[in-house]
Parts: C-alpha cells; structure tokens; sequence
C-alpha cells in the first residue's frame, strides 16, 4: 500500500531545522559583492591610480568650462544679435482658452452673472500668475471659440480677434486693461492685502509701449473711445458674418455694462476704500487731500 507524499513537505522540513534567521548568520548572496580594485599600491595595483601619465588629468586641475587653451573662445567669437535684447524685462502673459473658460462656467466655478476679472480667474484655479516671473496677466485665446456659449462681462489683458468675435456673438462685453506689477500682486490676492488694512492704491497707467494697444478700438483697450467701440464691434460682427445683439435690452444690461475706472483696481471698490476684514466694514477717505489724491 501506498502512501500518498504531502506536498511541499520537504521544504517544510527544511525550513524546521534551519536556524533562526539572526544578524549573526545574515550573509548576501554569492556574487553579489565585488571586490574593489587596488589603486595607487605599485605592484600590487598599480602606480598610477586609473588617472594615466601627468598633466592636467592626472593632477586634477583641468581648466574650466569653455577655456580653449588660450584661443578666443566661440562664445565671444559669435557677435551679439538683437533679437534677445530685453528678453529679461519682456512681458509675459498666461494663455486663457475660451474651451477652458466655458468649463469653469460650466462647473460653477466662474460666476457669468458678476462681471469677470483676473480675482476670479485665478481663485476658479483657470490661470496661474506670477508677477515675479513677469507675467503680466491673461491673454484670451480663440481655442474652443465654436463650443463657447456664455454671456459673460470678462476684463483681460490681451485678446485675439477670434475670441472677441466669440464673446460678442453671444451678446458679451470684453475689455483689454493693463496692471502694474503691484496692482496685479493686489488683484489676484486682495485677501492678505486687505488683511494688512492698507488703503486700496491707484492703478498706474500702462507705459509708452503699450499705449497704443489699450488705446486700440480694434482690442477693446480700456482707454479707447467708447464711439469707437461700438463702430468696432459692428465692423467685427459684419466681418464674421453674426448678428450683433443689442446689450440696451438684455436683462443683464446693468453687469454688461460694468466698467473700472482707468485707475481703479476691483470691482465696486474705489482707490483710497480701506476693506476692514475682522469687521467686516469698508472705511471711505473724507479729507478733501486724500479725495483728491485717489480721484481719476
């Protein structure tokens, strides 16, 4: 008669006489440690330590990056170009898409009954600034321009001609203005500057660069004329082939028609307004100096 054999049963007695695993009797496998090479030992390893016969390799005092042995070295040989002149004080803006704008509108996260500014754009996470790295605000893209639905009151600092035609085919207002590195810090943070209880500061006028494009009907700069809108926003609409609705009658006419003043850095709060966060209270300037400091 035959006995059946369990399985596994020869491992297991094995393991029953092997002893206790302990830091006496650790040891790795076989071939897993190499012995090192003696170097520098004469005949026993040598007497040149892997570094060969003299000069700078052996000695370790190679020279440094980009020395050419005492020749003109190709760095300086190479003339400067203009092109990247001012590379270090360009501005910079962050791209916008009007794809990634209807799906914050879509998702609750911007609200297109309260007129839209850069405070709402960055704390609905669809931007990120960086004023330290020369960003200088949002530029609007024309992407997802045939799936944009919204009729939004939106502020930004640069616009394409395909999302301003988007915007305003659906009864939309968009205006382009300028931030100074300060007033932008201010915009997408006003918590911890109203926190520190300081009066709101005056927004500084764009430099001589950028005075023409703000001052530019056809980018609906913030410092065109408002006649010269209008004529742009018909000679656009005939241009794209839509018909331009009319904002007098529409029931957001009063958001639509929302604008900052020219120095005016938030919405519904003027320059020299003192936001006091624990009491919840906005402290207004009497002195006829301070009104006439802060006034546009």
């Amino acid at each position: 008669m035959s006995f059946r054999k369990k399985t596994g049963g020869k491992a297991l007695d094995v393991l029953q006489n092997l002893p206790r695993i302990t830091l006496a009797n650790l040891r790795p496998e076989p071939g897993a440690k190499k012995t090192e090479k003696r170097r520098g030992r004469g005949q026993h390893g040598g007497n040149r330590s892997g570094r060969g016969h003299k000069g700078e390799r052996q000695r370790g005092n190679r020279p440094r990056l980009g020395f050419e042995g005492g020749q003109t070295p190709f760095y300086l040989v190479i003339p400067k170009y203009g092109f990247n002149e001012g590379h270090s004080r360009r501005p910079q803006y962050q791209p916008l898409t009007l794809k990634r704008l209807q799906y914050l509108i879509d998702l609750g996260r911007v609200d297109p009954t309260q007129p839209i500014d850069l405070t709402q754009l960055v704390h609905a996470r669809g931007v990120t600034i960086q004023p330290l790295k020369r960003d200088y605000g949002v530029q609007l893209v024309d992407e997802g321009s045939d799936i944009f639905a919204a009729k939004i009151n939106i502020e930004v600092q640069r616009a394409s001609e395909g999302a301003i035609a988007a915007i305003e085919r659906n009864g939309g207002v968009i205006t382009t203005s300028f931030y100074d590195p300060i007033s932008l810090g201010i915009l997408i943070k006003p918590v911890p500057f109203f926190m520190r209880g300081q009066p709101i500061p005056k927004r500084m006028l764009p430099g001589e660069n950028m005075v023409p494009y703000y001052m530019s009907a056809e980018n609906r700069g913030y410092l065109a004329d408002p006649e010269e809108i209008q004529q742009a926003r018909r000679a656009l609409a005939q241009k794209y082939g839509y018909v331009l609705p009319d904002i007098s009658k529409d029931e957001l006419c009063h958001m639509l028609a929302m604008r900052k003043d020219v120095r005016q850095i938030f919405f519904g709060l003027s320059p020299g307004w003192v936001v006091n966060m624990p009491e919840k209270k906005i402290l207004k300037p009497t002195d006829e100096k301070l009104l006439q400091y802060y006034s546009s």
